[in-house]
């Protein structure tokens, strides 16, 4: 049976019509093996950001505003899914949506370094072939996942970096994008907040990960990376194996997080090794790498795992992820707040 079966396509508009920008469930998940939290029949799975936001802690106006762009994301990906396109092309448009949204640490809403600049990492992964492409360090492209896809198919190369990445952008017909695009009110008074301290971790990454018809799945991921952070710093979302990792044997997965711990513990591509290497379920295996590997090395995040059932996973060692999914049948649940995505712990 195929991940996104053509018979349940027909009621799938109305389902989503019904739902809607201002209509997205909350839900919680179900228990799961080991008792981690999970939730079944999934195709597409979107995260902006690990973090904690408790009830309370925004206003119902920003609260509508996290909803929407995750089921904005939600719909765009899986608009294409539904047509039978790959689930490369699902992550890539569910990103973009979020790299526009200024209320996520990615493309338009990115942080600020300790120059007052923006530099954007992206990454994306076709678990297919395990084709990748990445881009570390983007100062002109408005859209870096776009980028990222670009150097895989378009180059001999799995990553480019500064210039030479926004150079080849232009070379590809992508228009260039001034800095002031990427500016928001908000990062400003957070950089300068953090000015005289060390770079602080800001949620709002982004990150998506689809399985389509044919069961093949694939994971994207983009930030602005830290507030005050230091001019060049990289950090795990353009790193595969890192941030990103899909390989449809076993899992797609997008993290979140302290990226340098990240990049240490290898943690995307830990959790498919663990599922390839011992047959653990994506619910054990993201649990381990998220809530026991991450913090043994001294840091914390979250990761959404989506194996080739659409069996979708969201540990977080933090008090909590912002996430979002759609099932088979078109459902959609949003989860904002800490309470919504339960650690299992």
């Amino acid at each position: 049976m195929s991940a996104l079966q053509p018979r349940l396509l027909v009621p799938v508009l109305a389902a989503v019509t019904v739902l809607g920008l201002s209509g997205s469930a909350s839900g919680a998940a179900e228990p799961a093996p080991g008792g981690q939290a999970s939730v079944r029949d999934v195709v597409l799975a979107v995260h902006g950001g690990a973090g904690s936001l408790p009830r309370g802690s925004i206003t119902p106006e920003q609260e509508r505003a996290y909803r929407d762009g995750l089921t904005s994301a939600l719909q765009a990906g899986y608009r294409l899914l539904r047509d039978g396109r790959p689930s490369l092309d699902a992550v890539e448009a569910a990103v973009r949506v979020l790299e526009d949204d200024p209320n996520f640490n990615a493309g338009r809403g990115a942080v600020f370094n300790t120059d007052a600049e923006h530099e954007l990492d992206a990454s994306i992964m076709n678990g297919a072939d395990l084709r990748s492409g990445a881009v570390a360090g983007v100062h002109h492209t408005k859209n870096p996942i776009s980028l990222a896809r670009m150097v895989m198919e378009r180059s001999p190369h799995v990553m480019m970096a500064g210039v030479g990445a926004d150079t080849f952008a232009l070379r590809n017909g992508v228009p260039y994008t001034t800095q002031d695009y990427f500016f928001t009110q908000r990062r400003w008074d957070a950089l300068l907040a953090a000015k005289g301290r060390p770079a602080a971790q800001s949620g709002g990454t982004v990150g998506a990960v689809a399985v389509d018809r044919t069961r093949d799945v694939a994971a994207a991921t983009s930030t602005g990376g830290l507030t005050n952070k230091l001019v060049g710093r990289v950090g795990d979302s353009p790193v595969i194996g890192a941030g990103t990792y899909a390989n449809s044997r076993t899992v797609a997965v997008s993290c979140t997080g302290t990226g340098e711990v990240f990049i240490r513990g290898v943690a995307a591509y830990d959790i498919s090794a663990i599922m390839e290497y011992t047959r653990a379920p994506v619910e054990q295996a993201a649990a381990t790498v998220v809530d026991e590997k991450i913090p043994a090395l001294g840091a914390t995040g979250g990761v959404i795992a989506l194996d080739p059932r659409g069996t979708l996973a969201t540990p977080h060692s933090t008090p909590g992820l912002i996430n979002g999914y759609i099932t088979r049948d078109g459902r959609i649940v949003t989860r904002v707040y800490d309470d919504e995505t339960p650690t299992g712990r």
